[in-house]
């Protein structure tokens, strides 16, 4: 009986986490918070790679289209907007290198640039966004996407120019839904950022949302050629 609060105690630390000074919460599964953080960046490296692989699919339905109807994929591509397309590639770029200093920052333990670099970085993917949604409305206006109404006034081969537009929707939405979901996330990191929860010694979501925001962003790098430069300068110029 008498040793009945210290296997209490015990045991109560091994349901729930404890603490190391300056380096969070460890979970009671984890043996110390090395153990944790190499766990951590593992888990989101699988993670990343299922995302590769759901991008993939996409990606691999594009390059078998365009290559049975070349012609219509490269005439659809005349309709996408290749100055907003190039602009967003510019705010995605700028976005990484904000997104990479407010790693930094955290790292360095210098809480209002991380909270200034988040934020910068929110703007920029709200950008984005933003850019997107218009171009997206302007396929609408246009009776660009593929439906009941579709059409593809001028394009070459037109009966299949709608698969194009099925996939450009269907990967630019993708992207356009993890942009947003990292928006959610960037305002959760912002929040406790100024709280100063993290730490020089403890930014670990910070450094994993960083991968995340940084994978987003080199799968546009790949779309942005794929849908708006196809056959460009030999199909109608730049425009």
């Amino acid at each position: 009986m008498a040793n009945e609060p210290a296997v209490a105690l015990h045991e109560a630390g091994h349901t729930g986490a404890h603490a190391h000074p300056g380096y969070g919460e460890v979970r009671h599964h984890f043996e110390s918070y090395a153990q944790q953080k190499d766990a951590s960046t593992i888990g989101m490296w699988v993670f990343l790679l299922t995302e590769l692989m759901f991008f993939g699919g996409m990606f691999m339905a594009y390059f078998v289209y365009r290559q049975w109807y070349p012609d219509a994929f490269a005439s659809a591509s005349l309709k996408t907007n290749l100055w907003l397309g190039a602009f967003n590639t510019t705010v995605l770029i700028c976005s990484s290198l904000t997104m990479a200093m407010a790693v930094h920052s955290a790292s360095t333990g210098k809480r209002l640039l991380l909270v200034g670099f988040l934020i910068a970085t929110l703007v920029l993917g709200s950008a984005f966004l933003g850019v997107k949604a218009y171009e997206y409305h302007d396929k609408w206006v246009h009776h660009e996407i593929p439906g009941e109404h579709y059409e593809c006034e001028g394009c070459v081969d037109a009966g299949h120019t709608s698969l194009f537009f099925a996939l450009y929707f269907g990967m630019t939405g993708l992207h356009a839904s993890h942009m947003i979901i990292g928006a959610f996330i960037l305002l959760v990191l912002i929040w406790q950022s100024y709280k100063g929860k993290f730490s020089a010694k403890w930014y670990t979501p910070i450094e994993l949302f960083g991968l995340y925001w940084h994978f987003v962003d080199i799968v546009w790098i790949f779309l942005f050629p794929l849908l708006y430069l196809i056959d460009r300068s030999g199909k109608g110029g730049i425009h």
